[in-house]
């Protein structure tokens, strides 16, 4: 961080496992980025102040609306409603900005993750951060086919799938059925092998190049103040 400034870099993005770290290194945070605990974008004024934002949180539902629209045009029911049950795989920064977005959306929130402690920390901060908000809590052992087949939208927000990270539980993977909605904010150059499942399933589903792009649009504008240039960024992703 002191290198942002001596070298006057306009900006940087930051992942994991970093974007809680490196918040006792600045000097402002954004609303969102204070409550997801996390930052993801970090923006250095001429005077060497640095500001922290956190854009996965627009990032997501942008990618997220793209695909939900897309069904909802052909078939109306298919909108994501006030209410609609979502479960993320996760506790981290990118499972924060997820349960945020969907609380704000009215989702009522499962969230799974295998520490239940960090689980039921998320679920206190969304609480608090969206009034009236519904948020329950649960255990990776917990993903059998019920739990799985009562949820609208399922996302992963771990590092699971990614390479040398393991993959996600077979209790989710498996269960998927179509008409649900399998985001994943893991991206690769092809579908993640959740996604992949998850297609063959019959499942719309949310790749992590979309979120990828979409948070990156929004951090771009932060650093240049110009539209981001969103198809180019998409073009160069292979989409």
């Amino acid at each position: 961080m002191r290198g942002l400034r001596a070298l006057a870099f306009r900006g940087a993005n930051v992942t994991i496992p970093h974007k809680a770290a490196v918040i006792p290194h600045l000097d402002w945070l954004e609303r969102d980025a204070a409550l997801a605990e996390a930052v993801n974008t970090i923006v250095v004024e001429e005077d060497g102040t640095l500001r922290g934002y956190n854009t996965d949180i627009a990032g997501f539902l942008r990618a997220l609306d793209e695909v939900v629209s897309a069904l909802a045009e052909k078939k109306p029911e298919a909108a994501l409603a006030p209410g609609a049950p979502a479960l993320i795989l996760g506790a981290g920064g990118a499972a924060r900005a997820a349960a945020l977005a969907l609380a704000r959306r009215g989702a009522a929130l499962t969230v799974v993750n295998r520490t239940r402690l960090h689980a039921e920390r998320l679920a206190d901060l969304v609480a608090s951060a969206v009034p009236g908000s519904a948020v329950a809590v649960a255990s990776p052992d917990e993903l059998d086919a019920a739990l799985i087949a009562s949820q609208r939208l399922l996302v992963n927000a771990t590092s699971l799938g990614m390479a040398g990270a393991g993959k996600v539980p077979r209790g989710l993977a498996d269960n998927v059925t179509a008409g649900q909605v399998v985001a994943d904010f893991v991206y690769t150059s092809g579908l993640t092998d959740l996604l992949a499942q998850a297609q063959a399933q019959g499942a719309a589903i949310v790749d992590g190049l979309s979120v990828l792009v979409w948070q990156a649009a929004a951090a771009f504008e932060l650093w240049t103040g110009v539209k981001a240039p969103v198809d180019a960024m998409c073009r160069a992703v292979g989409r």
